[in-house]
């Protein structure tokens, strides 16, 4: 499997979305940048906020991180921006998101697949013309009704719900240099056991 040289999380900018379930894929991205004591600077050209990571398990090559500046609808634009000044392919690229499928705490690593009616994916996949690019599913739950997605997905959970999450994260970052070499089937021999 090919090494993942872009790692991308979806969300919305902007202070009224900073803690809301459809911003899991920039608290992946803000979690591992701390834990790296790196910092992401906005960058016009990418349309986003970009950091370049060097791991030894790259051997030399970087690892970038993205956060779109774009409204989660247009996510696409900025991933096919950055991947196309640095001739990532779409395999190359591991995309963090927030899953209405899955509970709280849960998380599962896909490669290729539609877009399951994420907006963000759904861009993604028309900007790079490709569905090949692996997928982080973060869980957040579902609602019960899909007349109150839009309202779940944009609120903030509670207590109980983000201590799930951020532990799924420290799970994840944890496994990081596994993730990023291609060992997918370890790492998910282990992710996928994580009980919420």
């Amino acid at each position: 499997m090919a090494a993942i040289r872009l790692l991308v999380g979806l969300g919305n900018i902007g202070a009224q979305y900073t803690q809301t379930r459809h911003n899991s894929g920039f608290h992946l991205i803000d979690a591992l940048a701390e834990s790296q004591r790196i910092h992401l600077a906005p960058q016009s050209k990418f349309l986003g906020e970009i950091a370049r990571l060097q791991l030894p398990a790259l051997n030399g090559h970087d690892l970038w991180l993205l956060k779109p500046a774009t409204l989660m609808n247009r996510s696409g634009s900025a991933v096919a921006a950055l991947a196309r000044f640095h001739k990532i392919s779409p395999e190359e690229i591991l995309i963090a998101h927030d899953e209405l499928d899955l509970a709280p705490g849960t998380v599962r690593l896909k490669q290729g697949g539609g877009h399951g009616g994420h907006n963000g994916l759904r861009d993604t996949i028309a900007q790079l013309g490709s569905r090949e690019f692996l997928r982080l599913r973060l869980g957040i739950g579902h609602p019960g009704d899909s007349s109150l997605v839009t309202n779940y997905v944009l609120g903030r959970a509670p207590a109980s719900e983000r201590t799930l999450c951020e532990a799924a994260i420290t799970a994840i970052i944890a496994e990081l240099n596994d993730i990023i070499c291609g060992n997918y089937q370890a790492v998910m021999n282990r992710l996928h056991t994580i009980k919420p």
